[in-house]
C-alpha cells in the first residue's frame, strides 16, 4: 500500500496531489486511509493475535487448537482455521509441531561435488589434432 509513502511524503513537502498523481493513485481512497487507517477487521485481528500470543507465550507446546480455545477463554472466540492463519503469519509454531530436518538440506539445484570442482581448476586440453595431408 502506497498510502503511508504519500503521507511521508507530504510530511517533506511535497504537495500530496503531486504524488498521488505521480503514484497513480486516487485522492479519494487516499483521504479515506488517512480518516480511518486502521480497519476493523484489522483491528478485531491485532487482538487476536495478541490473544493467541499471550497463549503460546505461556505455553509454547500448545498447537493452534489449543491456542484458540485458550484464546477463547480469554475473550476473543475465533474458528481453528483463524487462529491457524493468525499462527502461520506470525510463525508460532508448537514446540512439538514443526519437524526439523535431520541434515538441514538447504532448498535449490543440487551443488557439485569436490570431484568435478578439481576437474575446473586443471587447465583446458587443447585438441592437438592437425589437419591431415592428403595431397
Amino acid at each position: 500500500m502506497l498510502h503511508p509513502l504519500v503521507s511521508e511524503l507530504a510530511a517533506d513537502g511535497i504537495p500530496v496531489a503531486v504524488s498521488l498523481r505521480v503514484l497513480k493513485l486516487s485522492r479519494q481512497p487516499y483521504y479515506r486511509w488517512r480518516k480511518q487507517q486502521v480497519t476493523p477487521s484489522e483491528l478485531v485481528e491485532a487482538y487476536r493475535a495478541n490473544a493467541l500470543f499471550d497463549a503460546h507465550r505461556d505455553d509454547p507446546a500448545f498447537g493452534y487448537r489449543f491456542l484458540a480455545d485458550e484464546a477463547a477463554i480469554a475473550g476473543e472466540v475465533m474458528s481453528q482455521r483463524t487462529a491457524w492463519k493468525i499462527c502461520r503469519d506470525n510463525q508460532w509454531w508448537s514446540v512439538f509441531g514443526k519437524k526439523r530436518g535431520k541434515n538441514s538440506k538447504r532448498p535449490g539445484p543440487p551443488r557439485e561435488s569436490s570431484t568435478s570442482a578439481s576437474s575446473r581448476t586443471r587447465s583446458p586440453v587443447v585438441s592437438s589434432a592437425t589437419p591431415s595431408a592428403t595431397g
